[in-house]
């Protein structure tokens, strides 16, 4: 018996250094999950990234020619009226003013126009005229280069679809139909998924604020009240998204030398809501993958605080409607009840009351505030003499109201 209870002891001894020299097992199947769920978000972006700069590398091969054509043909229609314009000062054919307008004048202005509304620059064609080059390739290639192309095809699969930029060929446009087809579901599941990230995020972060704070400052600063935290909470969601806006607009302001702060709120404002008028775009295109990755993240997070925002008005809709049909119900009997008994209004005001505080009476119980429920009880008494007292009053100056009539009928009659 002594030689079993020293092995015991001995085993006993030796278990702590046992324990530290065995390697630390992390549960796997947690890790793997965690793995999956990064790849699954990971890989949903991904995709979209590279379905987008495949929808830019094809609208580039479709558009580039057609526009490379159609810019040279500008070019020449331009140099043809600037040299019209330029000819028609040395010339002597035109005696009144109004026919050299009509005939040099208004076309050339209509040259200039259509060249401005295709975003032909018109200091590009002096110098065109001077070095004798005929090919504007580089013009063309800032309007669809790359990075140009990946951003328009960023703005089809958003919905945003600015204006600035959009296919003319058949076979763009075909391509622009299809490629929103598949592209737009996909955006549309990154951005739930994201924005489902994002809740988390913010759900987690509270839990965390709630159990590092003590619970008698929660108490005293933050209300039990479930709507008033509900509020608070969409609140903040919305400060959030204004400070994601803000920072965009710093940003843009700084890329942007000719964009003000309001500015670069305002388009970051039109860009996460997809309202997309297109007054403002960016045209600095080094900076256009980046553009596209915030306003994909800016749609998921204006999406989630959006439906926030959403489910706080459903359910301030839905409390309304819950206490509208009471409520109707005891103004109802008021007006029926004008002149009777006052007890059967006490009793309905009761009712309405009580089933107006219930929820605030259930989470005094279970917070244990047994005073506060007094507290409301006493409350809806005080309310119920008051009105006992009110009616009393009108009462009284009803029945003088009805003596006086009578004395003056009684006085009429005997004259």
């Amino acid at each position: 018996m002594m030689e079993s209870s020293n092995d015991e002891k001995h085993q006993q001894q030796e278990d702590p250094a046992a324990a530290r020299n065995k390697p630390i097992r992390l549960p796997r199947a947690e890790t793997l999950a965690k793995i999956k769920s990064i790849a699954g978000h990971g890989g949903l972006l991904a995709t979209l990234m590279i379905y987008c700069l495949i929808g830019g590398v094809v609208f580039r091969i479709l558009e580039l020619p057609a526009e490379t054509d159609r810019i040279i043909e500008l070019k020449e229609i331009l140099l043809l009226r600037r040299k019209a314009l330029l000819a028609s000062f040395n010339a002597s054919g035109f005696a009144d003013l109004a026919d050299w307008e009509d005939a040099v004048l208004r076309p050339y202005e209509a040259a200039l126009q259509n060249a401005a509304r295709s975003n032909f620059m018109v200091e590009y064609i002096p110098r065109v005229s001077e070095s004798g080059d005929d090919k504007p390739y580089q013009l063309v290639n800032e309007r669809w280069s790359i990075l140009q192309a990946v951003f328009f095809a960023s703005t089809i699969i958003t919905t945003i679809g600015y204006g600035n930029l959009y296919p003319t060929t058949f076979f763009g446009r075909l391509f622009c139909v299809l490629f929103a087809l598949i592209g737009i579901p996909l955006t549309l599941t990154v951005i739930a998924d994201y924005g489902q990230l994002f809740a988390d995020a913010v759900s987690a972060i509270s839990r965390k604020l709630k159990a590092r704070l003590p619970q008698d400052l929660l108490r005293r600063c933050v209300p039990a009240n479930d709507t008033f935290n509900k509020s608070l909470g969409a609140l903040f969601a919305v400060g959030l998204l204004f400070v994601y806006l803000a920072c965009g607009a710093a940003i843009f302001m700084l890329w942007e030398t000719q964009w003000s702060f309001f500015e670069g709120f305002y388009f970051c404002f039109v860009t996460m809501t997809t309202i997309g008028f297109g007054d403002i775009v960016p045209t600095n295109p080094k900076y256009m993958l980046f553009c596209t990755g915030y306003i994909l993240v800016g749609l998921a997070l204006t999406s989630t605080i959006i439906e926030l925002v959403r489910r706080q008005y459903a359910s301030s809709w839905r409390r309304l409607q819950a206490l509208s049909g009471p409520l109707a119900d005891a103004l109802k009997k008021i007006g029926e009840q004008a002149g009777g008994d006052i007890s059967v209004l006490q009793t309905d005001l009761r009712k309405l009351l009580n089933m107006s505080m219930n929820p605030k009476r259930q989470k005094n119980g279970l917070m244990g505030g047994h005073a506060k429920n007094s507290e409301v009880d006493e409350a809806i008494e005080a309310i119920l003499r008051d009105l006992a007292s009110g009616r009393s009053r009108n009462i009284a100056l009803r029945n003088q109201h009805q003596n006086a009539l009578v004395q003056i009928i009684i006085y009429e009659s005997s004259v």
